[in-house]
Parts: C-alpha cells; structure tokens; sequence
C-alpha cells in the first residue's frame, strides 16, 4: 500500500505545481490587461509592474489552488482509469477511499496551510500590492464623510454631522444627543463645528440642553467650546467605509466588524467577508472531494476534460459564491449563509458523487 501512496502523490505533485503555475500566470496577466493602458498613461515602468505582479503573487497563489487541485486530481485519476489501472487497484480490494486517501490529506493540509498563508502573507502583500498600484496609477482616495449617524457608548450617545473631515478631524453642522441607560434625554448638543482634541470632541459655537437641578425644565447653555470626556468617539468611527477587510488580519477584522456594529453603520459586507474567510479555507478538502469522482469519468482527451471541468466548476463556484455574498450585503440572507452558502451547496452533491464513484 505504501508503494501506491508514493505512486499516486508523485504522479498528482508533477501536475499540481505545473496547473498551479498556470493558474497564477493567468491571473496575473487578467490583472496586467486590465491595468495596462492605465500604466501607459502614467508612465509607469516595467520594473514597477514587476513589483505590483509580485506584490499579487501571493493572492494569485492562494486563489489558484483550488482549481489547480482540482484539475490535478482529476487528471491524474483520470489518466489512470484510461491506462486500466484502476482496474487492477480496485480489483485487488483496494476501495477508491484509500487510494486517494493521501489526495485527501494533501487537500486537509492545504486548506490549514492555506489559511496561515492567507492570514501571513497573502493579506499584507495584497494590501502592499493595492497601495503600490494606487500610487503609480495616481488614485487619491477621500475619507471625509456627509450625513453621518453614529451610535456609540453601549447605544447612549448619538451623533449626527453633516459633514467629517478626514484631514482636519473636524464635524460640521454636528448634533450629539446623550440618553441613559434607560433611554431616557440627559443632554443634547447642537454644534457648527466639533474638532478631535486630546481623546475628546471639542464642540465650537454650540448650544447645550440638559435637565436643571429639579429634573424639571430643560435648560439652555450657549459656549464657544465644550467639551466632555464621554464624548470620545474616534474619528475612524466617522469616516467613509471603504476600508477593505481582504487587506486586514483575522484581529483587526473582526474589530472592525464590531467597530460598524456599534456604530450603527451597515456592517453585512464586512461581516460577510470576514466569514468568507474561514470559508474559503475548507475549499481544497471540497475540491478534493469533487475531483475524486471527476477522475473516473474520462476516458478520453483526459487533459482537455480534466481542465474543462476545472475551469467550468471553478467559474460556477465562484459566480454562486459571488450572488451568495451579495445577497448577504443587501440583507436577503444572513452573513453566515453568505460565506457558508457556496461551500454547503457544492458539498452536499460531492459526498453522493463519491458514493456513486466508479470503484
């Protein structure tokens, strides 16, 4: 048994890297292409696209390996049933679970691997990677915010502004209103201007209400500057979401997603991607389970199949996944379903292919 191990994990790795390799290399140039004419527009160097291609190595390697398990595995098993060795193997006792059994550890490996190198070295050579191409493509990108609603302090204070500016730290036209735990008013604050000073927001030209001694009647207080040590909110909390969760580790994305939580800000397409994550990580033991069954099926032009069916389960997976995660961004289904959703549907029918494989 031992001597079909080493047959058939030699036989996978040979294709395996060399479909990887190819993987990589086309979603590199779909990422040059796309690019290419903004490069010859800003006179951008060929050394510089080098760095941004291997900047996007990474990325491309963790996207590439499950169709490049995918095929491998397919192609392999595949060029066995058309050689009669199956045949041989099957008919000697051997089930079709523990031949491929080393493919499923490979696969087990990979998804564990995958993640570390995701969470490691993808996310910030991707992060590197967008940075440096904003720059040489000259894409200045804005963080001031208009009409913003905040709700902050374990859902106690309030804030509305009209607009933030990034540069600045500044609110415009900002309006605070405090409550207690009991949501009951304890204070109201109508400002023209609040600026970040020290931890706090100092409230310009304002106007201030709260209950007088006797929590009887409301009373108004006029000031130049105000400020109050519960009022702490971030800037970050005001500024314009595009901060992209693919570019943050495991930590700081779910911070973020607790950070849009509490701040009554639309958190579904963060959260969503951050699910999407540890999704994404059980998909070569998927791959493996799917490709299993594939390798039985040809008879014929096995390598002109084998990536055929890579590609067309590939586009499919990542089209449903894509709808998926859309649909968990405008709130028809849950975050959860979003990320899990494409990974239940492809599992489901790849355990009863398995069952009804060819052995």
């Amino acid at each position: 048994m031992k001597i079909l191990n080493v047959m058939i994990v030699k036989s996978f790795l040979s294709v395996f890297l060399f479909a990887l390799l190819f993987f990589v290399l086309i979603l590199q140039l779909v990422d040059l292409f796309s690019n290419l004419w903004r490069y010859l527009n800003n006179d951008v160097t060929i050394f510089q696209i080098l760095q941004v291609a291997y900047f996007y190595m990474p990325k491309c390697i963790a996207f590439s390996i499950p169709p490049a398990l995918l095929f491998s595995i397919s192609f392999t098993l595949g060029n066995y049933y058309s050689n009669n060795e199956l045949i041989s193997i099957f008919g000697s006792g051997i089930s079709l679970f523990r031949f491929i059994f080393p493919l499923w550890v490979i696969g087990f490996f990979l998804s564990a691997g995958g993640f570390f190198f995701d969470e490691y070295v993808v996310i910030d050579s991707f992060k590197q990677k967008n940075e440096m191409t904003k720059t040489l493509l000259k894409q200045q990108v804005s963080f001031s915010n208009t009409n913003i609603t905040v709700l902050s302090r374990n859902s106690t204070v309030i804030y509305q502004a009209d607009y933030y500016n990034d540069k600045n730290q500044t609110l415009s036209g900002v309006t605070v209103l405090e409550l207690d735990t009991e949501g009951k008013f304890v204070q109201r604050i109508d400002a023209e201007q609040a600026t970040w000073k020290e931890g706090v927001w100092e409230f310009h030209r304002s106007r201030v209400f709260f209950w007088d001694e006797q929590n009887e009647f409301i009373t108004e207080l006029k000031s130049d500057s105000f400020l109050k040590e519960q009022y702490d909110e971030p800037p970050s909390t005001f500024r314009k979401t595009i901060r992209n969760v693919e570019e943050m580790r495991m930590k700081e994305a779910r911070e973020w997603v607790g950070t849009l939580k509490r701040a009554g800000l639309p958190f579904r397409g963060a959260q969503t991607e951050y699910y999407k994550r540890f999704a994404f990580a059980f998909t070569p033991i998927i791959v493996t389970f799917i490709s299993s069954v594939l390798g039985g099926r040809f008879r014929k032009n096995i390598l002109l199949m084998s990536l055929l069916a890579s590609l067309v389960i590939t586009v499919v997976y990542y089209v449903i996944q894509m709808i998926l995660v859309l649909f968990a961004k405008l709130g028809y289904i849950p975050p959860t379903a979003g990320a899990w959703g494409t990974l239940i549907f492809f599992f489901i029918p790849s355990i009863w292919l398995f069952r009804i494989a060819r052995t």
